[in-house]
């Protein structure tokens, strides 16, 4: 996938406890429909996952995991095979599984390898593109209190690990994700978002994930389904930002968002 331009990834959760119950697609023939939409609306690639990182959300056994990934994806694969897919997962067993039974053509993890130390190595082995994501501690405990010196620089130095790692294990096709509302305050979510830019050292594709998030409706005083309006508005400053990758519930939205930010690029260009 050429990210020279922004694309857009859409989110399938067939999970019964996403925080945003738009996103909540369990049965296998709901999801291929809303993923045909999506794909019709724009969406580049869609995003499967099948456990929920909300904050304080439950453990899912590996073996549940698969259970409930299987019959999406396969009938995404039969219904939509020119529809690239991604699967959100931080166990390196369920990436292989996709990837084997499944083709899947990225693998998405919220822990950056920090929850499967298997994980870096299973990607070498597969060769697939990988979205790593920072994340402070873990999805049950990560909004207890998060702190950092300085949340830009300890996620460069972060990042700047993890890359030197799989560098060394040959893995070229890497995305890096600051984790908004992953062990951050809404605070040091806007803090990110404002330094967004600074990430441009690494010289790697940045994916953002903010749709309909806490740092978005909590300080609009609204529900998670009233915050298309901010999100667009919060996807516009990411992309002004450097942002590669949007990973959204609204692909339309979104698809036009990209769509102005490029009139505003191209304008750049032409000496408008």
């Amino acid at each position: 996938m050429d990210l020279s331009k922004p694309r857009v990834m859409g989110i399938i959760n067939p999970t019964p406890d996403s925080f945003f119950k738009g996103s909540r697609l369990t049965d296998p023939s709901h999801a291929v429909v809303i993923a045909r939409e999506m794909h019709l609306q724009g969406a580049d690639l869609v995003d499967v996952g099948a456990v929920s990182s909300r904050p304080g959300a439950e453990e899912v056994s590996e073996q549940e995991e698969m259970d409930r990934l299987f019959p999406v994806l396969e009938a995404l694969k039969n219904e939509l095979p020119d529809c690239p897919i991604s699967v959100d997962t931080w166990r390196s067993g369920v990436a292989r599984a996709v990837h084997q039974q499944f083709g899947v053509n990225m693998i998405n993890d919220i822990s950056a390898g920090q929850l499967d130390p298997d994980m870096f190595s299973t990607i070498a082995e597969l060769g697939v593109p990988y979205v790593m994501m920072h994340m402070q501690g873990t999805p049950d405990q990560m909004q207890d209190a998060p702190k950092y010196k300085n949340v830009v620089d300890e996620l460069l130095q972060f990042f700047g690990q993890k890359v030197h790692k799989l560098r060394k294990l040959g893995v070229n096709d890497i995305i890096i994700d600051p984790g908004f509302g992953f062990g951050k305050t809404i605070e040091q979510n806007y803090r990110l978002l404002e330094e967004l830019d600074s990430f441009r050292m690494l010289e790697l594709p940045l994916m953002v994930g903010i749709s309909r998030k806490s740092m978005i409706y909590k300080p609009l005083e609204l529900d998670p389904s009233e915050a298309l309006n901010g999100t667009t508005a919060s996807h516009m400053a990411a992309l002004l930002k450097g942002a590669s990758l949007l990973r959204v519930h609204d692909v339309k939205a979104a698809v036009e968002t990209v769509k102005i930010f490029q009139q505003i690029v191209n304008s750049r260009y032409h000496g408008i």
